[in-house]
């Protein structure tokens, strides 16, 4: 049986969940002030921050109980057989494959502003060939630079809050909050969920420490410590840096860019402050720790379906380093194709990394859906099933994020129908190939996850 190796300790763990997500708070979320303002943006944020933390005391629960490198997948098909399975984990997969050509982007975007004359698509590939070899020569020496590289960028966060907050004013952050207006309207109402998949960016991928379980030694303790930890640690960095660079100038200018943050400090120290240099260069390790573990974090999705017999098996195989090789070529092939895409597709007058966000977003609120629904699911069929770690506030808290998840949900088919008619497809063309592969699950080596 293609096994992986459980070398992972809690701290390294910690540095996997909140590196996956950390990006999102240097660049993405600024997005949201585009369509809701910062006063607007300010309540979607609380709204998909409660969201996230009641998730993520739930999900705790089946990670320690079912720890799989499928994550959401494995408890799915535990929960609702084989069909339920192929849903959870396409959408997985789609959340934790378009994320990463965004966070790409955004690295050329940032290297860019030193080296004004250097390609941001050329820039983006370039950090894929890196990481994706990084990720091939081992998971401990992955997971190693994953923690150096989270630990920098949350270092960085905080000295970015500290310098900016002598230019802080709160009459900035609230002047034309409400959707470019200082009085709450209808307009404002609609920006606060038009900007959901935005507020979701500062969050999104946590899960995704989910699918380094079964690399993760004794995590019935590893995984709880880590999530728990790694929630806290985000909910502090996102109003932070939100509130400080809101507040700091026009935060008109800051909306619809790539790169908030070092714009921001520019207001504040000038064009050539060291602070400023500084912060572009240590910057790119919050891009590049999310950027290096979301590509752990598909590589074993694909790994754990193709294992599981619901895509090519070859998917499955591992290498000399013990890892999943060809899956973390798989989804740079597809991450290249969308960066070198960029320019050339209009998807409701987005930039292609708020269209990729918005892809990965729906992806991932159809996942965080199958997983509170398989957390009631098991609790009720499989009472004696061990469970280390229990939600807390149960049947309240799972149903508190459930519930938000498919507002957030409807509200993204509202305002994304052309994105969401792309993420359909593409779940569609999942189920066309689940249809046809039945010998092929039946014959896979993977039944951890089944039914018993």
């Amino acid at each position: 049986m293609n096994t992986l190796k459980p070398t992972l300790g809690p701290i390294q763990l910690w540095g996997i969940a909140v590196g996956l997500v950390i990006s999102g708070e240097y660049f993405g979320w600024s997005y949201g002030w585009g369509v809701a303002g910062t006063l607007g943006f300010l309540v979607t944020t609380l709204m998909v921050a409660t969201m996230y933390s009641c998730f993520i005391f739930s999900y705790t629960e089946l990670t320690t109980a079912i720890p799989h490198a499928g994550g959401p997948f494995a408890f799915s098909r535990r929960a609702f057989g084989e069909f339920g399975g192929m849903i959870a984990g396409m959408a997985t997969l789609i959340e934790f494959v378009f994320a990463p050509p965004a966070i790409a982007l955004a690295i050329g975007a940032y290297l860019n502003v030193q080296y004004p004359t250097l390609n941001p698509q050329l820039a983006a590939i370039g950090a894929y060939a890196i990481f994706m070899t990084l990720n091939i020569l081992g998971v401990k020496l992955a997971a190693m630079f994953e923690l150096l590289v989270t630990s920098l960028a949350v270092i960085e966060l905080l000295i970015f809050m500290g310098v900016v907050a002598p230019g802080f004013s709160m009459a900035n952050f609230v002047a034309n909050g409400w959707a470019g207006s200082h009085e709450f309207t209808g307009h404002a109402m609609s920006g606060i969920f038009a900007a959901i998949p935005f507020a979701i960016w500062f969050f999104l991928a946590i899960e995704g420490a989910a699918m380094a379980a079964e690399e993760t030694r004794d995590p019935r303790r590893t995984i709880p410590r880590a999530y728990i930890s790694g929630i806290i640690t985000l909910v502090i960095l996102a109003f932070g840096v939100m509130m400080m660079a809101g507040g700091v100038g026009d935060w008109r200018t800051l909306s619809d860019i790539n790169d908030p943050l070092p714009r921001a400090m520019r207001m504040v120290v000038g064009e050539d402050s060291r602070w400023m240099h500084m912060l572009v260069w240590i910057g790119l390790f919050g891009l590049v720790a999310s950027f290096h573990g979301i590509i752990l974090g598909y590589s074993r999705q694909f790994f754990a379906l193709a294992r599981a017999g619901y895509l090519p098996r070859g998917l499955a195989r591992l290498s000399r380093f013990q890892t999943p090789h060809r899956a973390i070529l798989a989804g740079g092939v597809i991450g290249i194709a969308a960066i070198l895409s960029d320019g050339h597709f209009d998807l409701q007058g987005m930039s292609l990394t708020a269209a990729m966000i918005t892809m990965a977003v729906f992806g991932a609120i159809v996942m965080y859906v199958m997983s509170m629904l398989s957390l009631f699911r098991l609790r009720r069929v499989e009472p004696d099933l061990e469970r280390w770690y229990r939600a807390p506030g149960y049947p309240v808290v799972p149903l508190v994020a459930l519930l938000m998840a498919l507002v957030c949900l409807v509200a993204m088919l509202w305002f994304n129908p052309t994105i969401a008619l792309l993420f359909v497809g593409l779940m569609l063309l999942g189920g066309l190939y689940f249809l046809l592969t039945k010998t092929q699950r039946r014959d896979a080596e993977d039944t951890i996850a089944m039914t018993p």
